[in-house]
């Protein structure tokens, strides 16, 4: 088993005992090298961006800018920098790769089927990903239990084989509720959307708000089948969740 696999499970058996910050400081501590968080900008990416720039954590925050996001983010992306006076740095598509894209199958193919869609989101945010983690020992993301029925069953903290580096998710325990109070009571920049329903905020051709009931993520790629609505940056070829499994930790435990 190799040493950084190790860490991992470590890792993974401490984090429930502990608040994100303290997942996060622990995981900062454990790791030699360069640990990269990639943000959306989204309500619990928010809340990790302000965990991470107010105790001065040696993290990289990084954003895929893929060309196609709301006003409403470029916006927040802005106030986030003002707020906390640090830079969120920035990964773009491929020019070429973006142009041969646009040639093959128009401004909007990725209407037209699921592997135009995933061609998209390759060029536009798999990659820049693989460039913005090159080098990289950890990488922390706000993926959580409850956003859909495929992250269930994921871990806290995994060795990425693929990637070659460890992979960690402080809020994996926490709801949506839970980070919302939370970042009201530390005044942490939201973005506007949000209020209109959009909870899951990607490209804005491909996000719309959802109705009352629905699951967080049915605003994602809503023409396609719900249960395995993913971009590609957590996902196996196949679709499904990167070495998940049945995780017994109370999801009550650690919220504050």
């Amino acid at each position: 088993m190799s040493h950084d696999r190790i860490l991992a499970e470590g890792l993974d058996a401490a984090f429930p005992a502990l608040s994100p910050l303290q997942r996060l400081e622990r995981l900062a501590g454990t790791l030699t090298g360069r640990i990269v968080f990639t943000t959306s900008l989204g309500l619990e990416d928010q809340m990790i961006t302000h965990l991470i720039f107010t105790a001065g954590l040696p993290i990289d925050v990084v954003t895929l800018d893929t060309g196609r996001l709301f006003p409403e983010t470029y916006t927040l992306w802005r106030e986030t920098e003002e707020r906390y006076g640090r830079r969120i740095r920035a990964r773009y598509p491929d020019a070429q790769a973006l142009e041969a894209l646009i040639e093959d199958q128009g401004i909007d193919g990725f209407y037209f089927g699921m592997d135009m869609r995933k061609a998209c989101c390759g060029v536009r945010k798999v990659e820049p990903l693989a460039r913005a983690l090159a080098g990289a020992s950890g990488w922390v993301t706000g993926l959580r239990r409850d956003q859909s029925a495929n992250r269930e069953s994921l871990d806290f903290v995994t060795y990425d084989a693929a990637r070659g580096l460890v992979k960690a998710n402080p809020l994996f325990d926490w709801t949506r509720e839970d980070i919302r109070r939370f970042n009201a009571a530390e005044n942490v920049p939201v973005n506007s959307l949000h209020d209109a329903g959009f909870l899951s905020i990607g490209c804005a051709p491909c996000t719309r708000a959802i109705a009352p009931g629905e699951p967080e993520r049915a605003g994602r790629w809503w023409w396609e089948d719900e249960a395995r609505k993913e971009c590609g940056l957590h996902v196996a070829p196949d679709g499904t969740a990167v070495r998940s499994r049945a995780v017994g930790a109370d999801p009550a435990l650690h919220r504050a």
